[in-house]
């Protein structure tokens, strides 16, 4: 089961504050590392965008997927340079607002199974705010790490949710392969099958199981939530069996947002 709305929403409060107050202290020229190809300032109007389109729906009760066009009216209404940080601030304070004050009954359109749409947006949002802020702290140059129930919460997004889409098969992947996923400071393991269908997760595996995987990684919750992520290399971590395995799962996940 996810965390409660009111930890997600705690959890994108503080986040959201962190991927500001590393911009603020940026250049917007800034290369973001773990976003090849965009700057600084690529990264605060995406996230800003973003967070305006999660609170239309959220505000309004929006029951389609909004259309490319409704998208560039919602995102695209960042300003000067110099106002960017404060354009960001302002669009996630106005989602917060709008996920406090939304009701429980929130009927609106949504693209991953969840209790509730109020649940799904809460989640979504808590989690992009969270991988985009370590982007932002890769342009400046100190990335924190996640507490352990919130990485096992963004885990299970993305491995039984996120990536299960029919989007993201992995085509050319060739025969199946797993990966076996320990977490050393929380009771987790997470096996994960790629293969060229798509992806599947299983967030129960037994410890069996999971020792037998074609790889298999043990971290933190939050080293776990950056490697899958793609936010981190696995230096450091404890990596047995095929390497290769994660390296191509690196090379092959990469999520993007069109």
């Amino acid at each position: 089961m996810p965390m409660p709305v009111a930890d997600h929403l705690a959890t994108l409060r503080a986040e959201g504050e962190l991927l500001a107050a590393a911009a603020d202290r940026t250049d917007l020229d800034t290369p973001v590392p773990t976003c090849p190809d965009w700057t600084l300032r690529d990264l605060l109007r995406h996230i800003g965008g973003v967070h305006r389109w999660a609170g239309y729906y959220v505000t309004t009760g929006y029951a389609e997927e909004t259309s490319e066009e409704l998208d560039r009216e919602l995102m695209e209404t960042w300003g000067d340079d110099a106002e960017l940080v404060g354009w960001f601030r302002a669009g996630h304070a106005a989602l917060v607002t709008a996920l406090t004050e939304a009701p429980d009954s929130l009927a609106c359109w949504t693209f991953l199974p969840a209790p509730s749409p109020l649940a799904f947006w809460a989640r979504r949002q808590a989690h992009e705010t969270a991988i985009h802020r370590v982007d932002a702290q890769a342009a400046a140059g100190r990335i924190t790490g996640v507490a352990p129930e919130f990485g096992a919460d963004g885990l299970d997004e993305l491995l039984l949710r996120f990536l299960t889409r029919r989007r993201h098969r992995p085509d050319g992947w060739g025969a199946p392969s797993r990966l076996g996923l320990t977490a050393t400071d929380i009771d987790r393991r997470w096996l994960v099958t790629i293969s060229e269908s798509g992806v599947r997760g299983d967030d129960r595996p037994d410890a069996a199981a999971c020792a037998a995987a074609d790889c298999v990684i043990t971290a933190t919750a939050s080293d776990l939530y950056h490697l899958m992520w793609n936010r981190r290399d696995h230096a450091g971590l404890t990596v047995t069996g095929r390497p290769d395995v994660l390296d191509r799962w690196r090379t092959t996940m990469a999520v993007r947002w069109s």
